[in-house]
């Protein structure tokens, strides 16, 4: 599907004009998204707009780093949208002139259409969002890093969560919950850091077609990419902080273990050896035919026993 709309001279819009009935110079500037474009349609950017053919090549083969490629009359920027289940990247391209803002993306995205409806509601005020395709392109990039934030903040709310209820689950589970976490954090990461490279470049270029009032709110969204990027470094931190908790909490509960039965198995050897000695079946042992042997050689054996138990407790190693 093909959409258009175009701001007038005095700020008047018109919506959804066929391209073969688009005349550029009647208008101010104009916005043709290609949303989820067939095949037939993607030729149009060729055909109708003759941009660059390493340009249309980048659009049709996804998924792009993002970047900002410099041409003669244009700018070309791929960007990245967040789908928020699987929090892998979706591309969306702009091709960005003094008159024209061209969007193009395979998948339908809420964050261009949220961009659209902004712009048809402001674009009579006069404000900053209709003045040029380049509050066009901000519009739209604000909107994509927009989206960025209620993925991160669900995955902080389970860190908040888990770190509350680290003693009620087993490690294991702890542990898989803390992979997983990191996982979707580094999957956010591919899609942040970049995004804040390019706008770097953007802010700080001098083809980009922009005033400095453009030039604040470029600014704006680059600070936000920062935040986010710092957020998910300390979300990484913290993860990593969760699994050696959890790796030393299996340890300690491991070495408690191994103390508890190294105590029982020290208690009893020499028990065991008393036992394996009256145990053996030679004839000529005197004790064997002593009225009180079975009781005292089991109380000699009681008392040893008690008497290691105490002094194991003395040495601390039931603490």
């Amino acid at each position: 599907m093909i959409r258009t709309l175009a701001i007038t001279r005095d700020h008047q819009v018109t919506v959804n004009i066929p391209l073969e009935q688009l005349d550029m110079s009647e208008y101010a500037w104009v916005w043709t998204d290609f949303n989820q474009p067939t095949e037939e349609e993607s030729r149009l950017l060729d055909s109708y707009f003759h941009f660059h053919p390493l340009a249309i090549e980048d659009c049709m083969h996804v998924l792009q780093r993002p970047k900002l490629d410099y041409y003669e009359d244009l700018q070309f920027l791929v960007l990245h949208a967040l789908n928020p289940v699987t929090l892998e990247a979706e591309e969306v391209d702009l091709f960005l002139g003094a008159n024209f803002l061209v969007s193009f993306h395979h998948g339908k995205l809420e964050e261009v259409d949220e961009a659209w409806n902004r712009l048809l509601q402001h674009a009579h005020e006069r404000t900053i969002w209709a003045r040029g395709p380049v509050a066009a392109a901000y519009t739209v990039m604000d909107k994509l890093v927009d989206h960025y934030f209620p993925s991160l903040f669900a995955i902080e709310d389970e860190l908040a969560e888990l770190e509350n209820r680290g003693g009620q689950e087993s490690v294991e589970e702890l542990m898989n919950q803390v992979f997983d976490l990191r996982s979707r954090l580094l999957k956010l990461r591919r899609t942040v850091v970049p995004m804040r490279d390019l706008l770097y470049r953007v802010v700080n270029s001098q083809h980009v077609q922009r005033s400095g009032e453009h030039t604040v709110y470029f600014t704006d969204i680059y600070d936000h990419l920062l935040k986010l990027a710092d957020m998910i470094e300390a979300d990484r931190e913290m993860t990593a902080d969760l699994r050696d908790s959890y790796i030393s909490l299996n340890s300690n509960r491991m070495n408690q273990i191994m103390k508890t039965l190294t105590v029982i198995t020290t208690v009893f050897m020499p028990l065991t050896l008393i036992a394996g000695i009256y145990g053996m079946n030679f004839t000529h042992m005197p004790e064997l035919q002593w009225k009180y042997g079975y009781g005292a050689v089991l109380l000699l054996m009681f008392v040893l026993g008690g008497c290691m138990v105490a002094w194991f407790v003395k040495r601390g190693w039931f603490k």
